[in-house]
């Protein structure tokens, strides 16, 4: 089963591009895989789907060349879409060391961690007989998603935790937990932004961070910025954003 790699995308040069999944179809992921993307996160939090419809999108992902990422509702349901076969997961709501520590744990077979082990999943081709090769083929990523005021406040403990892939922002959750009611723009919710840059850039973790601008100019524009500060993985809006841009572009056009 060819699945590429989040891991390879971190490791290459020039912008890495993702967007969110909420539309539960496979073909989305399609579609943003034509449209230039290189990574898609399935969104088991905000959309309205479970497991065996996130496996669809898994696999959407997989044919289309897009590495297959998942977002999970709690530490708890990480295992599950690691066995569907997504090579990342965004735990939401990281607000502590330990809770990054919980999370990393949850990707990790024991000794190192807690995840249970069985070769008939999805992720190893559903039967691997060497299990060495089998936790080589399902060895996973973890990315801290900090999101809150008390997520920035721990900052630099959170990306010190040992086997986090990457850090990434979340500027409206972080601007409603300020009380700027999500107003990303404000500038406390910018000064938490650059002190999680400057945090992950002191332990050469990768950030991670959403354009959330409906005008692809002034969302380009962001990238661009970001970029001149040595950020250059993305997620550009969501499948909804990117449709409904689109949609409302041409009905303003056709009016």
């Amino acid at each position: 089963m060819r699945r590429r790699s989040f891991a390879a995308l971190l490791a290459g040069k020039g912008p890495v591009l993702g967007t969110w999944l909420q539309i539960p179809h496979p073909e989305t992921a399609e579609i943003i895989a034509a449209g230039g993307f290189d990574y898609a996160i399935v969104d088991l939090e905000h959309g309205h789907f479970g497991l065996e419809r996130a496996v669809d999108l898994l696999r959407g992902c997989d044919a289309a060349g897009l590495a297959p990422l998942a977002r999970v509702r709690s530490i708890d349901a990480i295992a599950p879409v690691l066995d569907a076969g997504a090579v990342a997961v965004v735990v939401p709501g990281v607000a502590s060391a330990a809770m990054a520590r919980d999370a990393v744990a949850a990707t990790r077979y024991a000794p190192a961690g807690t995840r249970g082990a069985c070769p008939c999943v999805r992720a190893g081709d559903h039967f691997i007989r060497d299990w060495k090769r089998f936790e080589t083929a399902t060895e996973a990523g973890c990315i801290a998603l900090v999101e809150s005021g008390d997520g920035i406040a721990a900052i630099e403990e959170i990306v010190a935790v040992p086997g986090l892939t990457a850090v990434m922002a979340g500027p409206f959750d972080l601007a409603v937990s300020l009380g700027h009611r999500g107003d990303w723009r404000h500038p406390a919710v910018q000064r938490g932004l650059d002190r999680l840059i400057a945090a992950a850039e002191a332990v050469s973790l990768p950030v991670i961070l959403p354009v959330f601008d409906p005008d692809p100019v002034a969302g380009a524009a962001q990238i661009a910025a970001w970029r001149a500060r040595g950020i250059r993985v993305f997620t550009i809006g969501t499948d909804k954003i990117l449709l409904a841009d689109a949609a409302s572009r041409w009905a303003g056009l056709a009016r």
